[in-house]
């Protein structure tokens, strides 16, 4: 946003009040210790059978109909660490070595280990274990995605939070009543102190065991750059938590990245521009030029952008001089969305649930990207402060709790459905080509 439009989460602190709003803070976090308490309530050392295998995942490929990234970590070099994987009901199992990588922040060592499987059929069952010599963990399901028939997904907003069991429990609500879920996305703050290990470790705990049997694509949210003391920083343990695949940069690898999924191709971008501008220089530049090869390159059916902060720019309750529009987010990137024809754009950021329908030249139309501004799942909320914008059509019922998404694709159609965390259903948007 322009300077003197920005509005961060520490004015938000200074102007809301009331305990909800209180309980998103990290200073309650740093001086309660809450967050240790729910990583160890939510099995945060777990052991997956005989190997020491910490926060299991699947990391999303850039096919994943042929390919999958499994990472673990552990307390110690794992001399012989590897994967094994097969085809569902099958004896033999093919072997990838896994890398053993020293991984240091907010004063806690780990060692994280990474794995490529390679050669999959795609809309196959399979399974895949983690060993170390003669040490091995169970059987895990793997599902390689379909080529090109149709998918669902699961789209998760912001989860930052206190206390993550809220994140746990919408994350796994949704899972339960979508077990065909072949993916599930996280649309950035996933943390609220992307420096706080105990915050990592309580939001890997509460993913599991989703986060085990169906890959992840993860978004880069703002948060994920604020050390303890809420100064930015570069974003060092989210690059080092989640392998996603690479987009042939130096200086941004694994800021943003794409993958296909079925008849979908999936443009992961980052918003950061602020938070990286006094580190790095050339984000929003070197981006959009990616994104222009990437989306023009794709032969998938559809197109659909994943990026953290809002496009729209909102009023805000107690501040007059603050406009509706457009953001400096929604500027750079929707203009670009037009011509590569982007049909569905999901957000988050703003802890709300809005449909915006079609729009194109920043305006309302009968054609161009859908907008889905995502909502919120996790324990920070901001009551009575967005003003409702006019490019608005739907609004989550006042006042807002968690919600999920379900994305379900088709060669034909897209649809996005919004749940409570109850799987009341609140909106529903259809795509059609």
């Amino acid at each position: 946003m322009r300077d003197e439009q920005k509005f961060s989460r520490r004015t938000f602190l200074k102007l809301a009040s009331g305990a909800a709003v209180l309980a998103g803070g990290g200073f309650l976090v740093q001086r309660f210790g809450l967050l240790d308490r729910a990583a160890k309530r939510l099995g945060r050392f777990r052991d997956s059978g005989r190997i020491e295998a910490l926060f299991v995942r699947q990391i999303i490929t850039s096919d994943p109909s042929v390919s999958r990234t499994i990472m673990w970590q552990s307390w110690s070099v794992q001399s012989a660490a590897a994967v094994e994987w097969r085809e569902e009901g099958e004896s033999s199992a093919q072997r990838a070595v896994a890398t053993n990588e020293d991984f240091t922040d907010d004063g806690r060592a780990s060692v994280l280990h990474v794995a490529d499987i390679e050669g999959l059929s795609p809309g196959r069952r399979y399974e895949y274990r983690l060993v170390n010599g003669e040490e091995a963990s169970d059987w895990l399901p793997l599902l390689a995605a379909p080529a090109q028939a149709g998918f669902k997904a699961l789209i998760f907003p912001d989860s930052q939070s206190s206390d993550y069991a809220v994140w746990r429990d919408v994350a796994q609500g949704a899972w339960q009543r979508n077990p065909d879920a072949g993916f599930f996305v996280n649309m950035g703050d996933l943390v609220d102190n992307g420096e706080d290990h105990t915050q990592w470790d309580a939001w890997l705990s509460a993913a599991a065991p989703m986060i085990e049997r169906i890959p992840f694509a993860p978004v880069m949210g703002n948060h994920e750059t604020y050390d303890r003391n809420w100064q930015v920083r570069l974003p060092e343990a989210y690059l080092q938590e989640f392998a996603v695949p690479g987009n042939g940069s130096e200086t941004f690898l694994r800021y943003y990245y794409s993958f296909d999924y079925g008849s979908c191709h999936f443009a992961v971008l980052n918003t950061q521009l602020d938070e990286t501008r006094s580190f790095k220089r050339g984000l929003l530049e070197e981006q959009l030029a990616w994104l222009a090869e990437d989306m023009e390159k794709s032969r998938k059916n559809w197109k659909v952008a994943l990026l953290h902060k809002d496009v729209l720019q909102y009023r805000i309750h107690g501040r007059p001089e603050r406009t509706e529009g457009i953001s400096d987010i929604g500027e750079a990137f929707m203009p670009v969305f037009d011509m590569l024809g982007v049909d569905l754009v999901f957000t988050a950021h703003l802890h709300t649930y809005r449909n915006r329908g079609c729009i194109q030249a920043f305006r309302r139309a009968a054609k161009g990207p859908v907008y889905i501004l995502t909502g919120v799942a996790g324990d920070v909320r901001y009551p009575n402060l967005w003003v409702d914008h006019a490019l608005d059509q739907t609004v989550a019922p006042q006042p807002e709790t968690d919600n999920y998404l379900v994305l379900e694709a088709k060669e034909s159609s897209l649809a996005v459905e919004c749940f409570l965390p109850d799987g009341t259903k609140i909106d529903r948007v259809e795509v059609v080509k």
